[in-house]
């Protein structure tokens, strides 16, 4: 049988305590270091420090002495010989899985990691238990160094998606806490289920994130395209002082479709495609310059009478793949069917004035763009639009101030201020 040391609490609370100051100084400085280095996430991951308190620090010493088989010579102030090593515990909390990967990769560059412990990646599909990355880093020795010694060498770092921190909070309170082990099974299936719809929801999550960039990247390509269209319609003719045309129909080389976002195009089985889908394949085509197969699939999602802020916003969509095929009548006729189901849509407008300014309807684009700005007050591109406008038609008092209005808004701007050079020089001032 072996000899047993009895801790005296008394003895090991004034050595834990001893470090206190010491462990919280170290923590802050930590938690400053990661937001730091965390600052390349677009998320913003939430993180949280804390020095263990002794009454839960001394529940655990007990029970890995009693784990623990034989005399254990040691000092009382340090937890490191038994493993108790989250006295320094981190935890940083992010809204979605894929922001787990990029943290973990990011402690792994900038800590000695010590070990790595995937917590419920063994769970079976019966069983209940939150998920969660904890780390062991060895705490920067600049740090000890800053504070002084602090009875520890590693701190735990944990790190979990929002919903798995709240599961592993209530299951902290209900089970940890309560040293409770549900033995009827209803209760378990309960448990089990609720941590499963947890997880179905931090995928889903991240699906829809995907989603989301996925989309925002081809509506950015989309909007760059439109512009390069705009600048070669208008503003090359206006800065090289040629007289501007209108453009021949379907003067833009379209690039041949490969048929696969055609097929989701079927009339024989619209339904079975989402918008979401269909109007991913849509931008996909629009920004490869297939311009007919992206029309095609619009049409499509049109087809299936989505809401009207939907609608209005497909319509728009496809009024500006007519307008880069040169389909100028198409364009204005989407653009208008935009509106109409939207009357707050600036941008329909501007895109509309956008097309009578190609047509030379200066006229008519100036209202246009009147109106957008009454809705929107803050486009500048929409001042300086209407300004070309007022400039064909000979107004440079006009399209000098809807210039300086624009440049208001955006003082950085190389073609509002070439577009002002210009103004000035005619103007001889």
């Amino acid at each position: 049988m072996y000899n047993r040391i009895i801790p005296d609490q008394n003895t090991l609370r004034k050595a834990y305590e001893g470090y206190a100051l010491i462990r919280g100084l170290i923590v802050r400085d930590m938690e400053t270091t990661l937001e730091e280095k965390l600052k390349f996430l677009s998320s913003r991951p939430i993180v949280k420090g804390r020095v263990k308190e002794f009454e839960s620090f001394y529940k655990k010493y007990i029970q890995l002495l009693q784990k623990a088989a034989g005399p254990r010579p040691q000092d009382p102030a340090c937890s490191q010989s038994l493993c108790i090593t989250d006295v320094i515990g981190i935890r940083i909390v992010c809204p979605f899985f894929e922001d787990n990967i990029l943290v973990e990769k990011c402690l792994q560059a900038n800590f000695e990691v010590v070990e790595v412990e995937r917590k419920g990646s063994n769970y079976s599909f019966k069983e209940f238990g939150y998920e969660s990355i904890h780390l062991l880093v060895k705490i920067p020795e600049v740090l000890i160094k800053k504070r002084g010694d602090c009875g520890l060498e590693v701190a735990e770092i944990q790190i979990r998606t929002i919903l798995q921190d709240a599961w592993a909070e209530v299951e902290h309170e209900l089970v940890y806490k309560a040293a409770f082990t549900p033995f009827d099974e209803p209760m378990k299936r309960k448990l089990a289920a609720l941590n499963a719809s947890l997880s179905l929801a931090d995928t889903i999550f991240q699906e829809v994130r995907t989603y989301q960039r996925r989309l925002n990247g081809e509506l950015e390509k989309r909007r760059d395209s439109f512009f390069k269209k705009i600048e070669a319609s208008i503003d090359i003719p206006l800065f090289t002082q040629e007289k501007p045309n209108t453009f021949p129909q379907n003067d833009r080389e379209e690039t041949p479709g490969d048929g696969l976002s055609l097929a989701l195009a079927s009339q024989d089985s619209p339904e079975n495609n989402s918008i979401d889908e269909l109007l991913l394949a849509a931008l996909y085509a629009h920004n490869e310059h297939r311009f007919t197969e992206a029309i095609i699939l619009y049409t499509s999602i049109l087809n299936l009478e989505p809401q009207n802020t939907i609608a209005s916003l497909i319509y728009k969509h496809r009024g500006m793949a007519s307008f880069a095929r040169s389909q100028y009548d198409d364009a204005i006729e989407d653009f208008t069917r935009s509106l109409a189901l939207d009357r707050e849509s600036y941008k329909a407008l501007y895109f509309r004035g956008i097309v009578k300014t190609v047509l030379q309807q200066y006229l008519d684009a100036i209202e246009d763009f009147t109106l957008s700005l009454k809705i929107n007050p803050y486009q500048a591109f929409c001042y300086y639009r209407r300004g070309q406008a007022y400039y064909h038609l000979d107004d440079l008092p006009q399209a000098l101030a809807d210039c300086e209005a624009a440049l208001a808004l955006e003082p950085d701007s190389e073609p509002i201020g070439r577009f002002r050079k210009l103004l000035l020089n005619k103007l001889n001032m």
